[in-house]
């Protein structure tokens, strides 16, 4: 796998990416895969190295990028919002558009964890020229994601907080500023534990806005999620999850249209599923994009005539 640092803009912004291809030059353009990270990720995290890996290996190229202020891109570091993360997706599948070694006829988008998840739906119900998506451990309702998290009395505590900021914001001119790690989401104990994100979590802004989360509560992949067909869908989910729920995977996939996929990894965690099925995911990933990411230069339309006309 071969990489390369590239940028594009996006609302004014410099974006910074790394594209990875395959070791060998092709003969032709190449279909793509682009993916924002997940919930407060780095496109340098090495958790998402064996699926580029696996794409690269079957002649894909794929772009991961830091949203707008994260990472090594231009942008408010305080500022968290999914829909300006969905317009650096769109604009990075405008990016790839541009190259003359891409096939912008053939862009998947491929998301994992939490809003990672939930974006790539976003983005394939909002960018017709997506060809199909991969959702892996995805949100589908921002408001019961961050609900769920909180006991009753919390969840109302919380949303004082949010009217309180809210009012701050316009008599001041100020709002609250948080650790989205704590106080918007909060960790559950394996995510406490784990180190599955450690080579990036340090470099990850420790204080942003609280607006942010009104955004999260706007946030509602389940709602657009069946305009991605006739364009595919996969859905990857792991059972008895605390993190993003189980349930708001398999919403995603009942309303989506066909053709879908739903993939539910058993007996495992969230975090601990992707080294323990690995092996198995990134297959199934691979062949989702080798069999939907087909667009031809021909476009046929054929109306068959039946005999009792």
């Amino acid at each position: 796998m071969r990489e390369e640092k590239v940028s594009f803009y996006s609302e004014g912004d410099q974006i910074s990416a790394i594209l990875r291809l395959p070791n060998e030059s092709p003969a032709k353009a190449l279909r793509a895969v682009v993916q924002g990270p997940g919930w407060l990720g780095l496109k340098d995290a090495k958790l998402y190295l064996r699926y580029h890996e696996g794409l690269t290996d079957a002649g894909f190229a794929v772009m991961i990028f830091d949203y707008r202020g994260s990472g090594e891109s231009e942008g408010d570091r305080r500022l968290l919002s999914p829909s300006r993360q969905l317009e650096d997706l769109v604009n990075a599948v405008t990016y790839l558009t541009t190259r003359e070694d891409i096939d912008g006829d053939n862009i998947g988008v491929f998301g994992s964890g939490g809003t990672g998840g939930g974006n790539a739906i976003l983005l394939a119900a909002v960018d017709t020229r997506v060809g199909c998506a991969v959702a892996q451990v995805p949100v589908a309702d921002g408001e019961d994601w961050l609900r769920r998290m909180r006991r009753e009395y919390e969840w109302q505590e919380f949303l004082v907080r949010l009217r309180a900021d809210r009012e701050a914001r316009v008599t001041t001119g100020e709002g609250e500023l948080v650790q989205p790690r704590e106080e918007i989401m909060v960790p559950t104990p394996e995510r406490r534990q784990t180190k599955v994100k450690a080579d990036v979590d340090d470099r990850v802004s420790d204080v942003v806005q609280l607006r942010g989360a009104e955004e999260i509560l706007s946030y509602k992949p389940i709602d657009v999620v069946d305009r991605i067909a006739p364009r595919g869908l996969m859905v990857i989910a792991v059972e008895d999850d605390p993190v993003t729920p189980t349930d708001h995977a398999v919403s995603l996939y009942e309303r989506a249209g066909a053709p879908k996929k739903l993939i539910l990894q058993r007996h495992t965690t969230h975090y601990a599923a992707y080294e323990q099925y690995g092996d198995e995911i990134v297959p199934a990933i691979v062949e989702w994009f080798q069999e939907h990411l087909n667009r031809s230069d021909l476009l046929v339309c054929e109306e068959v005539i039946s005999d009792d006309r």
